[in-house]
């Protein structure tokens, strides 16, 4: 990952400690610390509140528990896993589909 600082309104990939689940939001607010680090405050873009809940306890994340910037977005590319995880019959419709199509591949 890029040394450079973080910089406000730049979107991170963060992992909090015990969570599985990386999480993708925009940093709102920094401060630089000296024995610390780098402080994050972030915010999903349609949510109200700042993620402060999400980091189970402390108010602010470091920057070491940052795992990689946003570096391009594809619009609504979400919304496959969502259908893939909401739905679970969705992912063998999927799948036969990719097998079917090996069939009439040519080359």
């Amino acid at each position: 990952m890029s040394q450079k600082p973080i910089e406000v309104g730049e979107i991170t990939v963060y992992q909090v400690p015990g969570t599985a689940i990386p999480i993708v939001h925009r940093v709102i607010e920094t401060r630089e610390t000296k024995n610390r680090g780098q402080l994050l405050l972030t915010k999903g873009d349609n949510n109200y509140d700042d993620d402060i809940m999400l980091y189970n306890g402390p108010r602010w994340i470091r920057d070491d528990q940052i795992v990689g910037r946003v570096q391009g977005f594809l619009p609504y590319a979400g919304y496959v896993t969502i259908l893939l995880n909401d739905y679970p019959m969705m992912k063998y419709v999927v799948l036969g589909l990719l097998g079917i199509s090996l069939f009439f591949e040519r080359e």
